[in-house]
């Protein structure tokens, strides 16, 4: 008798019955358009693509670095014009799917020129370049002065998850800015996946950002940060409630987060929620929950535990 197992034609069969029963089964689940598919619509943004745009600004904001590219001064502008080439074909094609996925069977849509959307959106963003290089540039000042492990700026370029989750935030926060649906979050959600901090692209973020080590960081949508301040691993700026309508539904658009003012310093597993002000120079110690503003030049601290501690015979 033969061996069922060596039987090609039996396992053919299997597998076809099989295939259609799962097929019979998505068909069902995809006839119940309840937010989870997107067929017969506009092409959404690439993911792909948008990652690939984050590496090309990357290697314009930090050229040498993404890439390993030997670049030389002399040949910067060849360097940089290419790669603005390229990078202007890339955001326009992105941008212009995902104003075309907003638009599509809206109304409202009709008398928008999706070209002309576009267009202004990739040329914010890539004006935007020389200011993003700026201000990452203080970011890495301020990783240097604030962190004694770091050796030079090259290690803090090359390898801190801060800096990273931080470029790609400012990054995002223009295409917020023009509105460009969908890829400010691609983006955000990128950097999250890859370094393990959640930094919000509607976060307001401003100069000499430092998030040392950063793991488990996590940074909301209404969040205002000033300028110098130092967060530490596993700090959340989150939402302390969220207001609702009287049938249930979540209001949106409203400032739900913390507002940091310069010069704050918040430690390591700090929570920070609600929409409350933490004032100018203050000091938010490790493990502290807060629920409301504190004062300009704060100290905040929880009683030190009682620790208990026995010897094995």
């Amino acid at each position: 008798m033969k061996n069922c197992l060596m039987n090609g034609d039996f396992w053919d069969q299997k597998k076809t019955e099989t295939v259609k029963d799962v097929v019979c089964n998505l068909y069902k689940s995809y006839e119940d358009e309840k937010g989870i598919n997107h067929m017969s619509g506009v092409n959404l943004p690439s993911k792909n693509e948008i990652y690939q745009i984050i590496n090309d600004i990357e290697e314009i904001i930090f050229p040498g670095f993404a890439n390993e590219k030997v670049i030389d001064i002399k040949n910067i502008h060849y360097f940089a014009g290419n790669l603005l080439s390229k990078l202007y074909v890339e955001l326009y094609g992105q941008i212009s799917r995902a104003f075309r996925y907003q638009c599509a069977g809206r109304e409202e849509c009709k008398a928008c020129d999706i070209d002309e959307l576009t267009n202004d959106a990739v040329s914010h963003i890539i004006s935007k370049l020389p200011e993003i290089r700026d201000k990452m540039k203080m970011d890495v000042q301020a990783a240097y002065e604030g962190d004694p492990a770091a050796k030079s700026l090259e290690e803090i370029i090359i390898s801190y998850p801060g800096l990273y989750a931080i470029m790609v935030y400012r990054v995002a926060h223009e295409f917020r800015h023009k509105n460009v649906p969908l890829i400010p979050r691609i983006m955000s959600e990128y950097a999250h996946s890859r370094v393990g901090i959640d930094i919000h692209p509607g976060a307001e973020i401003g100069t000499n950002f430092f998030i040392d080590h950063g793991t488990g960081v996590v940074i909301g949508e209404t969040s205002i940060i000033g300028n110098n301040v130092k967060i530490f691993q596993g700090v959340t700026l989150g939402a302390l409630s969220f207001p609702k309508t009287p049938d249930g539904k979540i209001i949106r658009d409203r400032k739900r987060h913390p507002t940091l003012e310069d010069d704050v310093t918040v430690y390591a597993g700090a929570t920070v929620l609600g929409d409350v002000v933490i004032g100018k120079g203050s000091v938010i110690g490790g493990n502290v929950w807060l629920t409301e503003g504190v004062e300009p030049h704060s100290l905040v601290t929880i009683p030190k535990p009682v620790l208990s501690i026995k010897y094995k015979k």
